[in-house]
């Protein structure tokens, strides 16, 4: 078992996810770009690799089982255990349709990777990570999935009611407090993270804030000392309501 760090980073071939990937390889940590394309995983690889960081690819669809559970035996083979997980991998479909004329497909499919693929990921790599002498799960999800700011008409996003992709993001917080609950006495920690509305392909580049400032309470919970906070939604500015 390598005393190395070693973190995996689910939709890390670009924006948000390669940017933590930088940060926490530029902490010393061994990174695995998780990236359903092969072609844009390697690259992103190499790109790390260029600036001297030890970082692999690993072919993942968080979205199915037997691929989760194939980069959980390849990471049990090469490291003996996974120090963080990262559940970055997200897709917003339905920008385009309000709640009452959006498609069932359209809420499966973006349930099916933002929310269902979480819970996948955390299953498939627990053992790996309660090897570790302490492990962090990071669920990457947003200010728009916070029921308090949502139903607050002066939130600066009142007006962004996507179903599909605010209420993935609601779920994704209930299943880090769950996932929190049962792990409570273990040595892992899981928190969701807000990045906030960050320049990226999941908004057409639109967003105000950089990937470098996004990453930054990301990678701030994937590192938190013995003592840090499980269970929680945070920002860079702290607490974030639910």
């Amino acid at each position: 078992m390598t005393t190395q760090l070693v973190s995996l980073i689910t939709g890390a071939n670009k924006g948000i996810g390669y940017e933590v990937a930088r940060q926490l390889a530029a902490l010393g940590h061994f990174i695995i770009i998780g990236a359903r394309n092969e072609t844009y995983g390697r690259q992103a690889v190499e790109r790390l690799r260029l600036d001297g960081y030890y970082a692999e690819h690993a072919l993942l669809d968080v979205t199915d089982r037997a691929s989760a559970d194939s980069a959980a035996k390849r990471i049990d083979a090469q490291f003996g255990k996974l120090d963080v997980l990262i559940n970055n991998a997200g897709i917003a479909i339905d920008a385009r349709s309000s709640p009452s004329e959006l498609g069932l497909d359209v809420l499966r499919r973006t349930f099916e990777t933002n929310t269902f693929g979480a819970v996948i990921m955390i299953q498939s790599l627990l053992p790996l990570l309660l090897r570790s002498q302490d492990a962090r799960i990071v669920n990457v999800s947003s200010g728009l999935g916070s029921l308090t700011l949502n139903s607050d008409p002066e939130y600066e996003f009142a007006a962004v009611k996507l179903l599909a992709y605010n209420s993935s993001k609601t779920a994704l917080n209930a299943v880090t407090v769950q996932f929190a609950h049962e792990l409570k006495k273990t040595n892992i920690k899981v928190n969701s993270a807000d990045p906030g509305f960050t320049a990226t392909d999941l908004n057409g580049h639109r967003g105000t804030r950089t990937v470098e400032q996004a990453a930054s309470i990301i990678v701030r919970l994937a590192t938190l000392p013995a003592s840090g906070p499980t269970g929680g939604f945070f920002d860079e500015s702290g607490p974030v309501a639910w």
